[in-house]
């Protein structure tokens, strides 16, 4: 950053009227938080950061090494279109540094960069498109709850689709922050939508991702909606996915095309493949991070929860959409919205660059649907399950050294402890079903 670029960065906040501006990060868990400054402050914070207290974050740091620094990325800046016109508010994403300026080495940003400069080494850029679905619910007294705000199913439209007037207005402050939007509907389970847009860069994709939820949700509140991105808020219905589009590039060109290999793959995209299901289990902890992420990782619903891949069935974890040329990639389909996207990224790059790297080659792929076989015709196929729970997808990545190298060890140890609190307060919990099921009967 150079005195010329924070020059110019003044200039311009001054002439868009700005007289806030929020330093965002991101917490291990992926929940966005920021620090609210004065315009005048800004000099200050382009230069030399603003500092905060790290150990109040979680995943962050202990109380003794509390000190952390957030410096602004100047590329993240885009006002806040929700926020009045007068005394507007503008934002940056920051990157957490230590107070001697090094890198946070439990910033999910930095983990991320950190593992797409090791792909920068082989000359391969990460590309991502994620498709992030969602529900609508009704607020009471202020609370969310779980009553749909429409019944409309997949692709409908007014009237029985009642959210096209926020859609619209949530992909309108997106085009204002920048995002580029390709396409929006409604999805299968009522109250369920899903917009997307263009696929970029890992990192910049992370960081769209975050602004993504964090407009819908504010978007919502202000129509007095609640939008949710939990995987799975009710049971015998679909789930929320947050399927990732990926390839790597080399040299501007799609090292996944290979217009003279089977079904055009190139055998880089075979070991990327074969990389990302060596690992499934591993990612899976970090794809879905919550109890209740396995809840959604069942048969019948379209979400994956077998290890395998396919050209076209959407049975498999991971898929290779139709096109091909320069849209060549692979689509893997176990990820939910409520990851953290820095770390999820950081899981699938490393999982598919030991693939490319070693060589691994993929299983057959599968054309029959999973779901219908018996686990008999599983076995005979070698097709294996994914985790079927928090505690045992924790094992899995701590079984898996490519992973949580990739991770770092703060951010194992970090995980580690929001696993164990979470499984312990989950396992001791008495759940409603329970007392359904035991309480007149026994």
């Amino acid at each position: 950053m150079t005195l010329d670029n924070i020059s110019a960065m003044l200039e311009r906040i001054e002439q868009d009227n700005v007289k806030f501006l929020r330093l965002q990060f991101t917490d291990l868990l992926g929940m966005p938080k920021n620090v609210a400054i004065p315009a005048k402050q800004v000099g200050k914070a382009l230069t030399g950061g603003i500092g905060f207290d790290g150990s109040s974050i979680e995943g962050f740091v202990r109380i003794e090494e509390s000190d952390m620094v957030l410096k602004p990325d100047l590329s993240t800046y885009t006002l806040l279109p929700w926020r009045p016109r007068e005394n507007r508010v503008a934002r940056f994403i920051c990157d957490v540094c230590k107070p001697d300026g090094t890198p946070f080495e439990g910033d999910p940003r930095y983990v991320l960069r950190r593992a797409m400069e090791d792909a920068a080494k082989d000359g391969y850029v990460f590309n991502t498109g994620p498709e992030l679905e969602f529900f609508l619910f009704k607020m009471l007294e202020g609370r969310p709850t779980t009553q749909f705000q429409d019944v409309g199913g997949y692709f409908d439209l007014a009237p029985t689709d009642l959210a096209e007037d926020l859609r619209r207005e949530a992909i309108l402050a997106l085009i204002e922050m920048g995002f580029e939007i390709e396409a929006s509907h409604h999805e299968v389970a009522e109250s369920q939508h899903e917009i997307d847009f263009q696929y970029s860069d890992a990192l910049h994709t992370a960081d769209n991702v975050i602004t993504f939820k964090f407009a819908v949700k504010t978007m919502a509140l202000m129509r007095g909606l609640h939008a949710s991105f939990m995987a799975k808020p009710i049971p015998g219905i679909n789930g929320s996915g947050m399927h990732v589009n990926c390839s790597l590039a080399k040299d501007g060109v799609n090292a996944f095309y290979d217009p003279d290999a089977p079904l055009q793959l190139s055998k880089t995209c075979m070991h990327f493949i074969g990389g990302l299901l060596e690992h499934a289990p591993a990612i899976t902890r970090i794809a879905n991070p919550t109890v209740n992420s396995y809840k959604r990782l069942v048969p019948g619903y379209e979400a994956p929860c077998y290890i395998s891949w396919s050209a076209s069935n959407r049975s498999a974890l991971v898929r290779v959409p139709a096109p091909r040329g320069n849209s060549t990639r692979v689509e893997f389909r176990s990820p939910d919205p409520t990851c953290n996207p820095y770390l999820a990224f950081t899981a699938m790059l490393a999982a598919g660059m030991d693939g490319v790297r070693s060589e691994i080659e993929p299983p057959a792929d599968v054309h029959k649907n999973i779901f219908h076989m018996t686990s008999t015709e599983r076995g005979q196929n070698g097709i294996e399950t994914l985790p079927g729970d928090l505690h045992q997808a924790h094992s899995a990545l701590l079984a898996d050294d490519l992973i949580c190298n990739a991770l770092g060890p703060h951010v194992v140890e970090a995980l580690t402890s929001v696993a164990e609190a979470e499984w312990d307060a989950y396992r001791t919990t008495v759940h409603p079903w329970e007392l359904d099921r035991y309480l007149a009967a026994y």
